[in-house]
């Protein structure tokens, strides 16, 4: 046997193992991916359900705010109009007690032109 042989033996006996090593370990990592490839495109499908559920409570949320907005604005026009009728009432009673002060000093002054 010649050199040349003898090394491409012993190269044959130390990396054809490794390198079989190698090719096993590489299809493990390959399968791997695979899997979590699978897991990411399950996740990824979730998330996307999961955000068409929040837009569609978010969506429910705003028409609700929106109703309750209306409901506020109605609440304060009775509130607005409550409160022009207190100080009508308020101006009302002032306007009493001015006339009847009135009919009081035309009452005495006829009673001092009598």
């Amino acid at each position: 046997m010649d050199i040349k042989e003898a090394v491409g033996s012993v190269l044959k006996e130390l990396i054809v193992p490794e390198l079989n090593k190698i090719k096993d370990e590489n299809k493990e990592i390959k399968t791997t991916l695979v899997l979590t490839n699978k897991r990411l495109d399950d996740i990824n499908l979730h998330l996307a359900d999961q955000s068409r559920r929040i837009d569609s409570v978010r969506e429910d949320l705003s028409e609700r705010i929106d109703e309750t907005n209306k409901r506020i604005d109605g609440t304060n026009k009775r509130i607005d109009r409550l409160y022009e009728v207190i100080v009508r009432r308020d101006e009302h009673y002032k306007l009493d007690q001015r006339v009847a002060d009135l009919e009081r000093e035309v009452t005495g002054l006829k009673r001092m032109a009598a």
